[in-house]
């Protein structure tokens, strides 16, 4: 009978000892690499994104009924409003989004609702710490672990129990860093100008402007293609081209062009705003203090076949701004007649904190501007997808999402030949309506346009990096490309005011993450059985040799009989 029991139980054992060795896991224990955390900023003592940091949870995947004190791990699919908000509604710990290398490869409806969920988190004020990071291989086995583990739990209790004592892994997310979340006192947001002169002395002023900060969910992976890569792309493209109308004698038109290109822009256009208090304020001389015919914003314009013109108060007729308006849809008309072309009115609300448009801030202070832009609704949803998230990117890192560069040439293309015919009055002087001012030598260059596009979108441009050496780069680059071709070009530096900012940022937004994977405590109760059974047969052996040695040559005596 003995001798029939210890097979079975050396059998049971090895099974053990086999499934534990199944449950090895193929990568190494522990993981460390860098996430990023969601947008912390306050703005007019408004507080926007996640105001924690520290993290120490189990990770769980979305589909788990309960997320109470757990850390939820999201792929793309998964980051949903409904799910966001169920996260905070349980207190979650945190959340982590693992973002996908191949952006091609996700369906378009999943990006946008995603874009979606990303708008209103950055609404929200929260302390659940939310982390994003790059997916890897590592990564991506603790999402199907978790994911398993949570679709397992639809088995049966003894199914569940077995699973969780033997083959389970638990993963631990852990950021150490214990050091208090300070507010950013040294910010800076930088604002570049240039002009070209006009011919005359009191020639009156154009003024192109387009903000080249980017936004979204965090700092760090906020590349801004369309928004607004494309904006500064066509300024400094108009820079290039009308330097060689200005360089001509002959072909000097009598306006100043002045070009400037904007810091703080997603912040309530806040460097726009310390841009005409230096200027209208502070300065002596300026060209914005009077005679300015009118100021162009360029602000998303890389997509779509809508052109709309965002004005606070209509141009009224035998002004610049009308003339300018009307010659806008003149080359619209004749050159691409498939394009939308319409004008959006937008009082400015003195009682609301925030601008929608650039313009907006030069109509503060009496300056007739708009806004170009293939964006109708400054509040849809739609403005959102395109301006406000990590999404909006170029290149290889997202195959050219939410980036046409034909359309963005096309876009080119209708501002400067209108402003051309502006300038140099050539209705008035009976010229052709398809007549064509930049073409041959003086056509905007495809390659060009796709070099700076790559160049932008491959420095994330949030405001706070202002003191990262990659941002330093971006903007002496940009410095360096408006001293080339206008004159009189200065950088302006703003800082906030220590005692009453009114935008604050946060630290703390790249942290090192440590991933580690364990056995649950049901485990190495699974464990001390196994040894605990194992070391009795041993010492029943041990105690009881030569009983089993008797019993076992007498069996093997009755074989051979």
């Amino acid at each position: 009978m003995l001798l029939r029991i210890l097979p079975r139980a050396a059998a049971l054992l090895m099974l053990c000892v086999q499934l534990l060795h199944s449950s090895v896991l193929p990568t190494v224990s522990s993981y460390e690499f860098t996430a990023y955390r969601m947008q912390q900023y306050a703005i007019q003592q408004e507080k926007h994104g996640c105001r924690g940091a520290i993290v120490q949870a189990e990770a769980r995947s979305a589909d788990e009924p309960v997320l109470t004190r757990r850390c939820v791990i999201m792929k793309l699919p998964d980051f949903t409003v409904e799910r966001y908000f169920e996260a905070l509604r349980q207190s979650a710990a945190a959340v982590l989004l693992l973002l996908p290398k191949n952006m091609s490869a996700v369906p378009q409806d999943i990006i946008q609702t995603f874009m979606v969920s990303e708008s209103e988190a950055l609404l929200k004020d929260t302390i659940m710490p939310v982390y994003v990071t790059p997916e890897d291989e590592q990564l991506l086995y603790m999402y199907e672990e978790v994911k398993h583990a949570a679709a397992s739990r639809t088995s049966s209790i003894l199914v569940r129990v077995f699973r969780s004592m033997v083959t389970a892994t638990v993963f631990q997310i852990l950021v150490s860093n214990t050091n208090p979340i300070k507010p950013i006192t040294d910010s800076t947001i930088i604002t570049l100008e240039g002009v070209l002169p006009g011919a005359g002395e009191d020639a009156p002023t154009i003024v192109i402007t387009a903000h080249y900060d980017s936004y979204g969910l965090t700092p760090w992976l906020s590349y801004g293609a369309d928004s607004n890569g494309s904006g500064v792309i066509i300024l400094l493209e108009l820079v290039r081209l009308f330097q060689k109308l200005y360089s001509n004698p002959h072909s000097q038109p009598a306006y100043h062009l002045l070009f400037s290109l904007t810091g703080g822009g997603k912040y309530n256009f806040l460097g726009t705003k310390r841009f005409l208090e230096e200027n209208m304020d502070h300065a002596e001389t300026s060209l914005l203090h009077d005679n300015v015919a009118f100021v162009l914003c360029l602000d998303t314009l890389a997509n779509g076949d809508d052109m709309f013109l965002h004005v606070s108060r209509p141009p009224k007729p035998g002004t610049p701004q009308h003339a300018f308006v009307q010659h806008l849809e003149q080359v619209v008309s004749s050159r691409f007649p498939w394009v939308r072309f319409g004008m959006v009115h937008k009082k400015i609300n003195l009682g609301e904190s925030t601008v929608s448009w650039e313009h907006e801030r030069y109509a503060m202070r009496r300056i007739p501007g708009f806004t170009l832009s293939h964006l109708e609704d400054p509040k849809s949803e739609l403005r959102g997808w395109n301006d406000n998230s990590i999404l909006n990117a170029y290149s290889t890192r997202f195959s050219q999402l939410h980036v046409d560069l034909r359309k963005m040439k096309r876009n080119a293309i209708v501002i400067a030949e209108s402003l051309a015919r502006f300038m140099y009055n050539l209705s008035d002087k009976g010229s052709p309506k398809d007549i064509q001012v930049f073409k041959g030598q003086m056509e905007f260059q495809d390659s060009r346009m796709s070099s700076l596009m790559s160049f932008l979108t491959s420095i994330p441009r949030a405001t706070q990096l202002d003191k990262d050496p990659k941002h330093t780069i971006l903007v002496n680059t940009l410095e360096h490309e408006l001293r080339y071709y206008l004159h009189q070009v200065h950088r302006h530096t703003f800082r906030q005011d220590k005692r009453d900012p009114e935008l604050t940022f946060f630290d703390q937004m790249e942290q090192p993450m440590m991933m580690y994977r364990i056995k649950p405590a049901a485990f190495d109760l699974f464990l001390g059985g196994c040894i605990a059974a194992y070391l009795a047969i041993v010492y029943y052996t041990i105690e009881n040799c030569g009983y089993l040695y008797t019993k076992l040559k007498a069996a093997v005596k009755s074989k051979q009989k």
